[in-house]
């Protein structure tokens, strides 16, 4: 068993088996053979930040599930909306429309969450929790969008109250617009994450290791 593989096994050991919570291995940084590795260990999912490193790797992967899970620029919404399964920092209706507009007819509607900011930290993308209703019923009427519910992303250390918000606002959409998924927790809060309602967890260093910096364009 490779290491990635020893990672994943952990991982899963410890999201547990309480309840169906989605995977999202965090591969921004990792070279295409690691990522290998973690598709070879029954890994199907992954989340990118960067759209054009995604792009590269898609270009060298079997057909896998990509996340967007940095935030998205309006100049490109296009290859985002072209080549991604799951969009989850939409925080605009500007970048909404622009996500169903260029999303290709022939593709299944773009799945997306909304990043709400339940830090209130400035330096986190994000709408407040309280804009969140009126995105969702924006997006809800977007022909090429799925709206799937929300993406949050505490900070270190955050008390239980902003995973709380997160869930009551996801609760509240999941109520009046069907959605499914609440995606919050990484590795080092992925277990308060979960019993605080999050069905997705996005990991990166407990399944890859510690992430080389990346380097200035």
């Amino acid at each position: 068993m490779s290491g990635i593989a020893h990672n994943l096994q952990a991982v899963r050991a410890r999201i547990g088996h309480a309840r169906a919570v989605t995977l999202l291995a965090v591969s921004k940084g990792q070279g295409i053979e690691r990522i290998k590795d973690a598709v070879a260990a029954g890994q199907k999912a992954f989340g990118e930040n960067y759209v054009q490193e995604a792009v590269q790797k898609m270009q060298q992967l079997p057909p896998l599930e990509w996340h967007l899970i940095g935030p998205l620029q309006s100049n490109k919404t296009r290859v985002a909306a072209e080549r991604f399964d799951w969009v989850q920092t939409v925080a605009s209706e500007k970048i909404a429309r622009r996500l169903s507009e260029q999303r290709p007819a022939h593709l299944a509607p773009l799945n997306v969450l909304i990043q709400v900011n339940v830090s209130g930290e400035a330096s986190k993308s994000g709408i407040g929790a309280a804009q969140a209703r009126g995105l969702a019923a924006v997006i809800a009427g977007l022909p090429r969008l799925r709206l799937r519910g929300l993406m949050a992303i505490p900070e270190p250390g955050a008390d239980r109250a902003r995973y709380a918000c997160a869930r009551d606002v996801f609760e509240e959409l999941k109520s009046e617009f069907g959605c499914d998924t609440l995606s919050m927790g990484m590795t080092d809060d992925m277990e308060l994450a979960i019993a605080e309602g999050a069905t997705m967890v996005r990991i990166g260093t407990a399944i890859f290791g510690e992430r080389k910096k990346r380097e200035a364009a």
